[in-house]
């Protein structure tokens, strides 16, 4: 950044339009970030977050050649269909900072995530077949397929309609006469234009979307769920047993996979602990800021989960332990978890909780 606003000061000005899209009395800065926030901190000094950098931005304010601008032109799009596309296209190199960056995995994974591009499976074509072969595709109407891949562009928004995407292989994870209905619902919500892209643009509204349809008792629930098959029935003749495989020695407290998190905006300082805990940390070098911020990341997502989901029975202020067995049980009580889940959660506290056994003496 430091670099970036050194080569905008020495040129008096940014060269490529920043691409905008307006929202309301202001414009929503989608490419360019880094040119513009250069600019803002020029401007401004006071706004960079320390002392240091305050300094040097006001070194290049004091030196900038000429008239420093109120105004810069940008590149206007009202269609958020075709900002990604030009997203898409655009980020090539990163020119030792002074170009655009390239996208790094993560960035490319919440692209991904947010618009359904360049996941490999196509979403909307697997279900828009299934759909057709059970003769429940919207009568008429056409399918907004761009609109359908974005809704579900992640695992945690499939997974909720009881479908999965994983290692691109279209699959139910929920009874086949139980996920149609909630597909074939949400196709006609998306025909009939009762959801556009504006209802599908984020995480948040995503996630609202969905969570009207569960409250209609639209999407499958827990009850149906495809069971699986007994093991060892039907087998004339027992295999041998396998030798057991050296268990291998975990590095972070979270494993290094993708558990189809969908990271809202407002989870961004819960998604940086995620992934120090996923991929920075280390369990033989860093175990006491591990066991912090563990502790830290269980509380937040519990805090969330008290907003979000209201249980009536606890508030924000209340102790860590009160509110973790509220969020278990109001899970359970929409059957999100069954009961064994909801044990092992609290450890046995609670309305849910074994009776207890007679008190042991302790010596």
């Amino acid at each position: 950044m430091k670099k970036l606003a050194k080569d905008v000061a020495a040129a008096g000005g940014i060269f490529e339009p920043p691409l905008v899209f307006p929202e309301g009395d202001k414009f929503a800065v989608f490419d360019g970030n880094r040119r513009t926030t250069c600019l803002k901190l020029i401007s401004n000094p006071k706004k960079a977050p320390s002392v240091e950098l305050q300094k040097f931005f006001a070194t290049l304010k004091a030196e900038w050649n000429g008239t420093f601008p109120a105004k810069i032109t940008c590149r206007v799009e009202t269609d958020r269909d075709r900002i990604d596309e030009i997203l898409f296209r655009r980020h090539t190199g990163s020119q030792g900072g002074v170009g655009q960056a390239n996208w790094d995995g993560r960035m490319k994974a919440t692209f991904v995530s947010r618009t359904g591009k360049g996941g490999g499976l196509n979403i909307a074509d697997e279900i828009e077949e299934r759909l057709r072969d059970a003769k429940m595709l919207p009568e008429k109407k056409k399918i907004p397929r761009s609109n359908l891949n974005r809704l579900l562009s992640a695992e945690a928004f499939r997974s909720r309609v009881g479908i999965s995407g994983s290692k691109g292989k279209f699959q139910f994870t929920r009874k086949e006469d139980a996920v149609l209905p909630a597909l074939a619902r949400i196709a006609s919500d998306l025909a009939e234009k009762k959801i556009t892209l504006d209802d599908v643009w984020d995480v948040e509204r995503k996630s609202a979307y969905l969570d009207d349809l569960e409250r209609e008792g639209v999407l499958p629930s827990a009850a149906d769920a495809i069971p699986q098959p007994a093991s060892g029935k039907g087998k004339t003749k027992p295999k041998a047993k396998k030798k057991a495989a050296k268990p291998t020695r975990r590095a972070h407290l979270i494993p290094p996979e993708d558990y189809g998190v969908a990271w809202s905006g407002r989870l961004q300082r819960q998604h940086a602990i995620w992934d120090e805990l996923q991929f920075n940390l280390e369990l033989d070098h860093h175990p006491n800021a591990i066991a912090v911020l563990g502790r830290v990341l269980l509380e937040l997502a519990v805090d969330n989960y008290v907003v979000r989901a209201a249980p009536t029975t606890v508030s924000e202020p209340d102790p860590l332990v009160r509110k973790l067995i509220a969020a278990a049980d109001d899970l359970h009580s929409k059957a999100k978890i069954d009961k064994r889940s909801r044990l092992q959660i609290c450890g046995g506290h609670g309305p849910l909780a074994p009776k207890s056994r007679a008190p042991r003496r302790i010596a």
